[in-house]
């Protein structure tokens, strides 16, 4: 992400150039994705509200604004706490959702 200041303010560049898929997750309170991992994109994360995150076995909770990259083949889940959890999600590289290897699932998809 690239801040640029102008004087009326400033505006952030996500991406540039590249090809990209971008989505708004949007999580229930108390809910949470699986736990997943992609073989052929990576993830960047921008939290619109605060949540949590799991990144393989660590668990960290997110404030706003803050960003965190999801590598390929990185195992990790998006959670909401109290209330509803918004992220603003650009992946890079094949993006399908055919890709999404779901490791463990609370409602018993595959």
């Amino acid at each position: 992400m690239i801040k640029t200041k102008r004087p009326w303010g400033k505006f952030l560049t996500f991406a540039k150039n590249k090809k990209c898929t971008v989505k708004i997750l949007e999580v229930n309170p108390g809910e949470s994705l699986s736990l997943q991992k992609h073989k052929l994109r990576e993830e960047h994360w921008y939290f619109l509200d605060s949540g949590f995150v799991q990144i393989g076995k660590t668990k960290k909770k997110i404030a706003a604004g803050n960003k965190i990259i999801i590598k390929k083949n990185q195992e990790h889940r998006l959670m909401a706490g109290k209330n509803k959890t918004r992220v603003l999600e650009i992946s890079f590289g094949h993006f399908s959702e055919k890709d999404e290897v779901r490791l463990e699932d609370k409602y018993a998809r595959k």
